[in-house]
């Protein structure tokens, strides 16, 4: 039974994709380390709880599919601020809140973290 569990996460985990535009903060990839980390041993795997390891496989299923999408979908593709989905694709990747990072930090530490960092022609002198 552990064999068909682990066969049912593989092809999830298949056909999950991944984005680029989150790196390291994807959750196709969060899932694929947690099922590696689940099944250790592969289909020899023993699973302590096989009925929270069905419930998990049929929630995330649902995820996948979209199905609450569908069952209640929305009048608009916006958000109550009038943002649209590919705007918030676009705000959520690395790089663009790499930089909004950037861009909170005080004149006062970006110039100390400009300054701090010795040149190496400091250094031969």
């Amino acid at each position: 039974m552990a064999a068909s569990r682990y066969r049912r996460f593989l092809r999830l985990c298949e056909e999950w994709p991944t984005e680029d535009s989150k790196r390291q903060r994807d959750l196709g990839s969060f899932l694929r380390q947690r099922v590696a980390q689940a099944f250790r041993e592969g289909e020899n795997t023993q699973i302590s709880d096989p009925e929270a390891c069905d419930q998990m496989y049929e929630s995330l299923v649902r995820i996948h599919t979209n199905f609450y999408k569908n069952k209640y979908p929305r009048l608009r593709d916006t958000t109550f601020t009038g943002v649209t989905v590919e705007d918030c694709r676009t705000i959520l990747a690395t790089d663009i809140l790499k930089q909004m990072e950037d861009m909170k930090k005080g004149t006062w530490k970006r110039l100390r973290e400009k300054f701090s960092a010795k040149k190496p022609e400091e250094d031969s002198k």
